[in-house]
């Protein structure tokens, strides 16, 4: 009844402790007797192994002890790890084992584990321990891959090919056969990987006393890593608690089970001691997922006002050596291509490849940066050749709000079909396109090149599915001391979701937020939960805080009345505290409530009455939703250096209805952040043995403040339908058009020089050698 909080800017609840030093990550946790790991680590991308000789390495001083995969308990010493996210198109169902068994299929694939007094020591042993590997040949470009004679990623399968697969609807070949227009591009988006600042980090403490184990980890999973650990040692998962505290970024990388979490919890029960494990940022380079490489063949059927009549092509997906999260990544590419646009026919034949080096999983966006820049590279194309302009390209195709919701033909990776809830793209374009200052751009360019500058514009337009299932839960309790405890299965890598979980419990319970206590990504707080992955947990465990708030000042107003003696319509309730209407207005606090429900020693509780003030809710969404939005880039090109200046960033952001408008501006600049780090300078290069070359931040580039600009953002509010909040995603929307927008732009800055560019990362040298190519050196010089 007080002041509503959903839909303010309340600033972030976690930043106070993060800057003053206070927070607490993996790695801060200290264990009285805490012992030390490390990974011993192949060197060949592709090697059987012969023998790992570590009985001397056992007698080194500080040396616990050393295990091999025939060391570790249960299934872990005979069967590979599961695989989350199987699907039926999967030939090669191929995952690691928790330590190498008899083959190495990448660098740095973890092959013993060394457990000493200190990091110190267990480094020195794990370099003293001998593997005697038999090299054999690796593959390390997925074209090549696919060639006959190439060498097999695995020595027991008999090729390359791990799954094949269509997505498809309408009727293609009309669509192209009666096109007025036919343009093909093919195009080549290479690897990178998440780059959290805090890598990898596990702690695990088994209590022989309360018979539990505690695995403390910086991941975005708890609950999925808890359920795996299970699997692999065969203990009941109330018997294990696993915990994320403060994580210093995921991006997606962080919520894959990954081998050495499960080996550092089974030493832990081996030993009877704490033992941590903290990886070194080689080790992130080499051994963390890692997204892409793609190649792409596509081409686009048009009319002769420029209206697609088809979108039709080959992708070929690097999926690495193996497949932890199955082929969800390129699934999701191939639903993402048609984007908000009317596309009447559409089909893309997807291969995905094993190759020697690290798998690919999600990294932010998931998959879908990789199709949005193949559909507006085709839309650049077709305005380019057709001579229009190219938001008046876009605007002729974009679906119109009167057409949701919008069945766009596709089966998603929820498993459901492939259904915009809500959106107004129209509107999002236009929004961009005019905060952008597009109507006057073309005066600015043309200042600018005689001025001797080149200055370009580029817009890209997305849809991404958000909010997936199943589920995520929220438990909601009222403490005897008027506190409000509150308990989820989410996860927080900085993107605010303490903020805005309480802000929706202090709305919906009518509390204060100073009074809200909150537990985030602790299994023992709460039975059941996904975890942050999906840009999925506003939408879960926003949607399951609501309902549990409801629940709970349900019952507070049930109480209050049977207290005060009133009607409960006479029940006014308001910042923790309920009152009667009227005279006098007496009232009661939210804790002497909970007193009341804990009832008394030896007395029968009255009928009706339940024990306890709490509630827990599990939202289930029934589809996913689809939030959207578009990207105006201007840039400026140095002819010279090939360095990209990004003048002006605009965004156009649709994540349905607004918690808080200043994380999800938090959200969007930082998606945009590592949206120019895919555009322009992450390259994680690997040469033709599978060796990877850009193991430090040295060689392999991010993006510094000097590159990013504050983004102009405008919010377009589509509520969805599938959730009580109206949500939608708000964590990738940032990341997933900008390689598309920003290679536009450089493009359109080049357009004196008539290069065209189809690739990302788009680095100053490649800049360079088009322009060398097309002559536009000697073209300045005359």
């Amino acid at each position: 009844m007080g002041v509503k909080h959903v839909g303010a800017r309340v600033a972030r609840l976690e930043d106070s402790a993060l800057l003053t030093g206070n927070g607490r990550f993996t790695d801060d946790i200290k264990i009285p007797g805490m012992v030390h790991a490390c990974f011993v680590r192949s060197s060949h991308a592709h090697a059987r192994i012969l023998g790992i000789d570590v009985e001397d390495i056992r007698k080194m001083p500080g040396v616990l002890a050393v295990y091999t995969v025939d060391d570790l308990p249960g299934l872990m010493s005979r069967d590979r790890m599961p695989m989350l996210v199987p699907n039926t198109s999967i030939a090669a169902m191929r995952t690691q084992h928790c330590l190498a068994k008899d083959e190495v299929c990448y660098v740095g694939q973890a092959m013993a584990v060394v457990i000493a007094t200190t990091r110190h020591l267990a480094e020195d042993a794990a370099n003293a321990v001998f593997a005697d590997l038999e090299p054999l040949p690796a593959v390390s470009d997925c074209v090549l891959a696919l060639q006959a004679g190439s060498p097999a990623t695995h020595a027991d399968l008999p090729g390359n090919v791990a799954s094949n697969f269509v997505s498809t609807y309408g009727d293609v070949d009309a669509a192209f056969s009666g096109a007025a227009h036919v343009f093909r591009e093919t195009m080549f988006q290479h690897r990178g990987g998440g780059m959290a600042i805090e890598t990898r980090c596990v702690v695990a403490n088994y209590d022989r006393a309360a018979d539990l184990l505690t695995v403390w980890a910086a991941t975005q999973t708890p609950h999925i890593a808890r359920r795996m650990l299970s699997d692999l040692i065969g203990r009941s998962v109330e018997k294990i608690r696993v915990v994320a505290p403060d994580v210093g970024g995921g991006f997606g990388p962080k919520a894959i089970y990954y081998p050495e979490e499960a080996v550092i919890a089974a030493t832990s029960l081996m030993l009877g001691l704490p033992v941590k494990w903290t990886e070194d940022r080689r080790e992130h380079f080499m051994c963390a997922t890692q997204e892409r490489d793609q190649h792409w063949d596509v081409e686009i059927a048009v009319d002769k006002d420029a209206r697609i009549r088809g979108v039709r092509g080959t992708m070929l997906h690097d999926s690495g050596a193996f497949m932890p999260w199955g082929i969800i990544m390129p699934y999701i590419a191939s639903t993402t291509v048609p984007g908000p646009y009317v596309v009447p026919a559409y089909k893309l034949d997807v291969t995905v490849v094993l190759t020697n080096k690290v798998a690919t999983t999600p990294v932010r966006g998931a998959g879908r940066p990789q199709a949005v820049f193949a559909m507006e590279r085709l839309l650049d194309r077709v305005a380019r050749e057709l001579s229009i302009d190219t938001v008046e390209v876009r605007r002729r195709n974009l679906i119109q709000p009167e057409q949701m919701p919008y069945s766009v033909g596709l089966i998603f990776r929820d498993g459901k079909p492939l259904i915009y809830d809500s959106g107004d793209y129209p509107k999002a374009q236009e929004a961009a396109v005019s905060l952008s200052g597009y109507a006057g751009f073309k005066e600015r360019q043309k200042s600018a090149l005689q001025a001797g500058k080149y200055l370009g514009i580029g817009i890209a337009n997305y849809v991404e599915g958000s909010g997936l299932g199943p589920f995520e839960g929220v438990t909601i309790r009222v403490q005897p001391n008027g506190k409000i405890a509150v308990a989820t299965g989410a996860t927080n890598q900085g993107q605010g979701t303490r903020t805005t979980l309480t802000q929706i419990v202090a709305d919906h319970l009518d509390c204060s937020i100073d009074d809200i206590e909150m537990t985030i990504g602790d299994t023992s707080a709460i039975a059941n939960g996904v975890g942050a992955f999906a840009s999925r947990q506003a939408v879960n465990a926003g949607s399951s805080a609501m309902i549990a708030a409801k629940a709970v000042r349900a019952r507070v107003v049930t109480l209050a009345a049977k207290a005060l003696g009133v009607e409960e319509d006479d029940i006014v309730v308001d910042n923790g505290r309920a009152s009667a209407k009227g005279g006098n207005k007496p009232e009661i606090g939210f804790g002497d409530l909970a007193r009341i429900t804990q009832g008394m020693p030896g007395f029968a509780m009255a009928p009706g009455d339940q024990p306890g003030l709490e509630h827990t809710a599990y939202f289930t969404p029934p589809q996913a939703t689809y939030c959207s939005g578009t990207h105006v880039v201007e840039v400026e090109v140095d002819i010279d250096t090939g360095n990209v200046h990004i003048v002006n960033y605009t965004v156009a952001h649709d994540s349905g209805t607004i918690i808080n408008p200043l994380v999800v501006d938090g959200q969007v600049q930082g998606g945009v952040a590592h949206g120019i780090g895919n555009a322009l300078f992450e390259f994680m290069r690997y040469d033709e043995n599978a060796q990877p070359l850009t193991v430090t931040f040295a060689d392999y580039l991010l993006p510094m403040a000097t590159d990013v600009p504050t983004c102009r953002i405008a919010h377009v509010e589509t509520p969805s339908p599938h959730n009580p909040l109206g949500v939608k995603g708000a964590g990738e929307g940032g990341t997933i058009p900008a390689p598309a927008a920003i290679i536009s732009a450089i493009e359109n800055a080049l357009a004196p020089f008539g290069v065209h560019f189809a690739e990302t990362p788009l680095t100053p040298e490649r800049i360079v050698e088009k322009l060398e190519a097309a002559g536009a050196y000697r073209e300045v010089a005359s």
